[in-house]
């Protein structure tokens, strides 16, 4: 009988963490360089690069991919015939194995993970608990799939019982817009079909885990209908034009999973969760021999792309820039800033926005300042902060025209699409919004050169702080007429694929 000690189990679970915070899936990677190959689109390509290179440059420093290193899932199946070393539970040893993979020094990761959902929302301070799904199986061996899934994406799972004449294919086409951008494609889509409402969504998120193979499985052919269902998607849903970060071009999605289960005669239950660039999953199994251990990839897999945006970037200073100068930026333009921003998002914004309400003075001068969406990893030796990528800019939509009109904002950064209540807003008060590329966290903390802590620092992560950047890489999403990137890139790509899909069906 295999005998799995309790410290092999944690040792197991901490270094897993580790090793996919860093270090994306090879399959991954391989699809990603390929639909870098192929993109066409120059905004969508640019976006790709970051992707490349930030991946690349974590998998080199050993730091994370994303600032958001997720919500820990962890999938087991239990051998009926192993036993246990232990004197915890098996939930409370994985999540010691969780406690203590986000406390490393040498790469700290991101405490996420909120109590009182509801409620207070205190942050646990060390991403526990993790969500456990646990499966009793024949044999001796103890599998593991232990993955971390960013907010971002969690955000856009859609759930929908279908009538049982209902097409599951149109119904994921028509939902999938409705994702927009906050999710940053391209990435998987995990499908789930049957059972009941909450085994659809389980069976969508074991979905994503599988390898990338939807290339292959496009060479052979379909062999049976789920597989039909999959090529059906992957066309359909890169035909959207939405493209990498939602600014219009050829890859939307890298792969489609489809799980399935029988389900009650009246009932279709289908659900579809998103997995984002930062893609983070690894599976293993302990024999009772000792702790897993993990061997590091080929990085000859991680193409040696340059970080390069082309002639037309234009470099800007933000310490004194004016309306009159923001006004002239157009929506898709790409720009290097430089100088200074300050930071904040959901917790923050709130907190200011319940001041402005009250007639009390701000804890800090937003007047003409750019704002950034962001709750950065704690930095670890020589940085000035951690990896410091985007949040999704539409969760601050709803504060946007106090903090453009009372608190004298000029212009916001983060990830994805604005909503129609923000893009009013900006239009109104002819201010911007920019975007810098999710899942590109490691290189935009490259650009930040100095960092100082201003207000509410009881909201750790989600504190408000001034970053002094240099050539900081954003795209604007929406400029002070009110144009979108997000609606405007898309509608023109989605134009064209239909036309090449058109002139080949011709043909």
């Amino acid at each position: 009988m295999t005998v799995i000690r309790q410290d092999d189990l944690i040792a197991s679970v901490a270094d897993a963490l580790q090793y996919i915070s860093y270090y994306h899936p090879p399959d991954f990677i391989r699809a990603m360089a390929a639909a870098w190959e192929r993109e066409e689109s120059p905004a969508a390509k640019a976006a790709l690069t970051q992707v490349l290179v930030n991946s690349r440059m974590c998998a080199l420093g050993k730091r994370p991919i994303c600032q958001d290193t997720g919500i820990v899932i962890v999938f087991l199946e239990v051998g009926m015939d192993v036993s246990w070393d232990a004197t915890l539970s098996v939930e409370d040893m994985v999540n010691e194995g969780v406690r203590r993979g986000f406390s490393l020094p040498d790469n700290l990761l991101r405490a996420s993970v909120l109590a009182d959902p509801d409620g207070t929302r205190p942050n646990t301070g060390d991403n526990t608990p993790a969500v456990i799904h646990t499966r009793i199986v024949p044999g001796d061996r103890l599998t593991l799939e232990v993955a971390a899934k960013g907010g971002g994406s969690e955000a856009k799972a859609k759930f929908r019982m279908l009538n049982p004449s209902d097409s599951v294919a149109d119904w994921i086409v028509d939902v999938v817009p409705d994702m927009g951008a906050g999710w940053c494609p391209p990435g998987i889509l995990g499908v789930g079909i049957g059972g009941t409402p909450e085994k659809a969504m389980l069976l969508a998120k074991e979905a994503m885990m599988a390898p990338i193979d939807i290339h292959e499985l496009k060479e052979r052919g379909p062999a049976n209908r789920l597989e039909e269902l999959r090529l059906e998607l992957f066309d359909r849903v890169n035909g959207l034009g939405i493209g990498a970060q939602g600014l219009g071009g050829l890859t939307t999605v890298l792969d489609v999973k489809v799980k399935e289960y029988p389900t009650h005669a009246a009932n279709k239950p289908v659900a579809v969760i998103p997995n984002c660039t930062a893609t983070r999953h690894l599976k293993f199994e302990l024999d009772g021999s000792g702790p897993a251990t993990f061997e590091p990839p080929d990085l000859s897999d991680w193409p040696d792309v340059a970080f390069e945006l082309g002639d037309d970037v234009r470099r800007v200073n933000l310490d004194g820039i004016t309306r009159a100068e923001t006004s002239e930026w157009k929506a898709g333009d790409t720009l290097l800033l430089s100088g200074k921003i300050l930071t904040g998002r959901d917790a923050a914004h709130r907190r200011l926005v319940e001041m402005l309400d009250r007639g009390e003075p701000l804890p800090v001068d937003f007047q003409g300042r750019f704002i950034y969406y962001v709750g950065p990893v704690d930095p670890v030796r020589d940085e000035v902060v951690g990896p410091a990528g985007p949040t999704t800019a539409t969760r601050m939509d709803k504060f946007s025209r106090a903090m453009l009109e009372q608190a004298g904002l000029l212009g916001m950064i983060g990830k994805g699409e604005r909503g129609p209540e923000a893009i009013d807003a900006i239009r109104d008060n002819e201010a911007v919004s920019l975007i810098a590329v999710g899942g590109a966290a490691y290189l935009v903390a490259k650009a930040i050169t100095a960092s100082r802590l201003l207000a509410f620092e009881d909201l750790g992560m989600e504190a408000i702080y001034e970053f002094e950047v240099r050539d900081m890489p954003v795209t604007v999403a929406v400029d002070s007429k009110g144009r979108s990137t997000h609606q405007v890139g898309p509608a023109e790509w989605a134009a064209k694929i239909a036309e090449r899909v058109e002139t080949v069906e011709i043909t």
